[in-house]
């Protein structure tokens, strides 16, 4: 059966989504906005690698970082121009040359600071997770109430993908069935250490291990599909499920190693399991979403669709909406939800942020479902470290 046939049958019409995406990236650009990084570790310095190849839109003109050593390296990263430093992000903040704040320090500091940039007026691209606690991500959607002229963006960067737009689309028209369960894994075969020259440093370069800083492996890797599953269904789990520990790395950190949660959405009838580890790599990121219909099977930059056999016997056929003329089936039975990877998460969600600045608009991943997730994950943390089933309180104000 060829593609158009299949089409008909089904109206899974996948061109115009696409078509936008790209006509987004390509309209022209106008003067770049001038931003600043505050924090130039790893995460910061890998957006400056991309806002290298986006000069029409974004000129770095500061930067900060309490570390010398990472703000001299972030300075020859540059290639824009000019670039002031700064130790005390106060004091960039005094710089009005500065449009627009990339906040990518650990996670503990991450309210301080976005405080401090929503009042100074600046737009803000504000690191995942959103907050540290609850309520903290409370007060950063109170903060930005009325702040209709600035924005801020968090960085979910990986549903920015066409490839995850489409698939919020095909489940929101039904393609997938009653989905009743979504599988997600991140793991990493490794110790997660950062080198530290000094050991007065381990805490400030180490920060992800310490419990004090930071929401460990639920708020660095899973809170990415934690956020698409509540965006997706327009949705947050209101049970929490979790257990883990510190099971391969016995080196003094407080962040477990080994982690899964089982969280419950009622209002869908969804069960989503999320797992993350430090001591196998074999699956990597996984990202199953399971329907009656049919399974939505993601990596970051690339998905499959497998139909159910209910689907094959309605239909015929499945297509899975790729851009080929001819469907093309894997071994496995699964067909390509796009006919190419896609580009990394960061290009398109820093292309997107630029357009909301210049057409003032709210960002797909804003303060509301920042918010949401942020919430989603401390809960899922509070559920982990104290072995007690938590529950969404819906007190929480969040719309």
């Amino acid at each position: 059966m060829e593609r158009r046939t299949f089409l008909k049958n089904t109206g899974l019409l996948g061109g115009g989504l696409l078509l936008s995406q790209k006509l987004s990236a390509l309209q022209p650009a106008e003067e770049p906005v001038k931003i600043a990084v505050i924090g130039c570790g790893d995460r910061g310095t890998g957006i400056m690698n991309i806002l290298n190849g986006m000069p029409a839109q974004f000129r770095v003109t500061a930067l900060c970082d309490v570390l010398d050593f990472r703000l001299a390296a972030a300075q020859k990263l540059v290639k824009t121009g000019a670039v002031k430093t700064y130790i005390d992000f106060k004091k960039l903040l005094d710089n009005k040359e500065v449009e627009a704040v990339i906040v990518a320090v650990p996670l503990y500091l991450h309210y301080a600071i976005a405080a401090d940039v929503i009042r100074s007026g600046r737009h803000l691209y504000l690191e995942k997770t959103m907050t540290y606690t609850i309520e903290q991500a409370l007060e950063t959607v109170s903060l930005m109430r009325g702040r209709d002229a600035q924005v801020l963006q968090v960085g979910h960067q990986y549903r920015y993908s066409p490839l995850y737009y489409r698939v919020k689309e095909m489940i929101n028209k039904g393609y997938l069935g009653k989905v009743t369960q979504v599988d997600c894994r991140w793991d990493r075969n490794g110790n997660w250490r950062r080198p530290v020259s000094n050991p007065a440093l381990e805490r400030a370069i180490n920060w992800r291990m310490y419990r004090e800083y930071s929401g460990g492996l639920v708020a660095e890797l899973l809170s990415h599909q934690i956020d698409f599953i509540n965006w997706a269904f327009d949705t947050h789990p209101q049970e929490f499920f979790a257990t883990g520990g510190i099971d391969v790395f016995k080196d003094g950190r407080e962040t477990y190693d080994n982690v899964q949660l089982m969280l419950r959405y009622p209002d869908q009838g969804l069960i989503g399991n999320f797992g993350s580890m430090c001591g196998n790599a074999h699956d990597g990121y996984l990202f199953k979403i399971k329907g009656t219909l049919g399974t939505v099977s993601l990596l970051t930059d690339q998905g499959m669709f497998y139909p159910e056999k209910k689907l094959l016997s309605e239909k015929g056929t499945v297509d899975g909406v790729t851009g080929a003329t001819r469907i093309v089936w894997s071994k496995d039975g699964g067909t390509p939800i796009l006919p190419e990877a896609t580009k990394d998460g960061t290009w398109y969600a820093f292309n997107d942020f630029y357009q909301k600045i210049k057409h003032n608009e709210l960002p797909d991943s804003n303060v509301f479902t920042g918010a949401r997730t942020a919430i989603s994950v401390h809960l899922a943390n509070q559920a982990l470290y104290s072995k007690k089933i938590c529950n969404w309180d819906n007190s929480y104000k969040i719309g």
